[in-house]
């Protein structure tokens, strides 16, 4: 049986998968979302969010994806994995992101992709009138050549709107790099940095994150204390809180206490099992 089924959970409350269902809307998380929804809805072009390892710039993208999914009037495609060793492998793999492989025979080339990519951008957005969303997550991976080809696709645009709304999902380091190319830079229509939480929010996310798995939230399973080492610890960042957390809990279920305390916490960060 789980830890998690012997306290009383129907999930696992602090796994590390970016399930939409456990997105805790912090301030930080909330802003994020609610600018890339305006600015997706007004179609102007590339969003870029930011922030350190571990702050739930995934978990967002998740969350963004659920909100449109049953959108008719939305197109919505995600890249997990940006790498790509050159421009035309990068085409390949747009094309493969919009599945447009039947719409190129032989053995296609740069300019096959592109102009494939092309007219899939104008069908959808000019002739059906529907919004094209790309969300590439880990865009620090994305080199110069890749950044190119996101630049030229930005360039389709009719005189109201553009045809492509591209959303980055980055660690902090994409920054300085996209600042060199200023004809990508200067495209950006929203730049929005996710900080880590303060210690109520960690403490908001902790309970909501219970509440969610099935637990009553009005009795206390984490002490005041408790979330006080967690959040000195995890320094605010979502990742380490479900780290520290998920470990708590199954040292609960087999030390017979029931309630996380501070002690609990210190003697897991001073064995290094969190």
């Amino acid at each position: 049986m789980s830890y998690f089924s012997t306290l009383g959970l129907i999930k696992e409350p602090f796994s590390n998968s970016p399930d939409p269902e456990f997105f805790f809307e912090s301030n930080e998380h909330k802003a994020a979302l609610i600018r890339l929804l305006v600015e997706i809805r007004l179609r102007r072009g590339l969003s870029v969010i930011l922030g350190d390892v571990g702050v739930g710039k995934t978990t967002l993208s998740r969350k963004l994806f659920q909100m449109f999914k049953e959108r008719s009037d939305i197109l919505f495609y995600m890249i997990l994995d940006p790498t790509a060793q050159s421009e035309d492998l990068f085409l390949e793999s747009l094309v493969r992101t919009f599945n447009l492989q039947d719409q190129i025979a032989g053995t296609p080339n740069i300019l096959d992709y592109k102009e494939v990519i092309k007219k899939h951008l104008y069908q959808k957005g000019i002739e059906e009138n529907k919004t094209v969303v790309l969300v590439i997550d880990e865009a620090q991976k994305l080199n110069g050549e890749s950044l190119e080809v996101l630049r030229v696709l930005l360039n389709y645009e009719t005189n109201d709107y553009k045809l492509l709304q591209l959303v980055l999902f980055s660690q902090m380091e994409l920054l300085p790099k996209i600042k060199e190319i200023k004809n990508f830079f200067d495209r950006i229509v929203l730049k929005y940095v996710i900080n880590p939480l303060d210690e109520p929010e960690s403490r908001e996310l902790i309970n909501f994150r219970l509440h969610q798995s099935g637990f009553n939230t009005e009795l206390k399973l984490f002490t005041d204390e408790a979330v006080s080492e967690i959040q000195r610890y995890s320094q605010g960042y979502p990742r380490r809180i479900n780290l520290i957390c998920h470990n708590a809990l199954r040292n609960l279920v087999t030390s017979n206490k029931t309630v996380v305390d501070g002690a609990l916490i210190r003697d897991l960060i001073a064995r290094s099992v969190v």
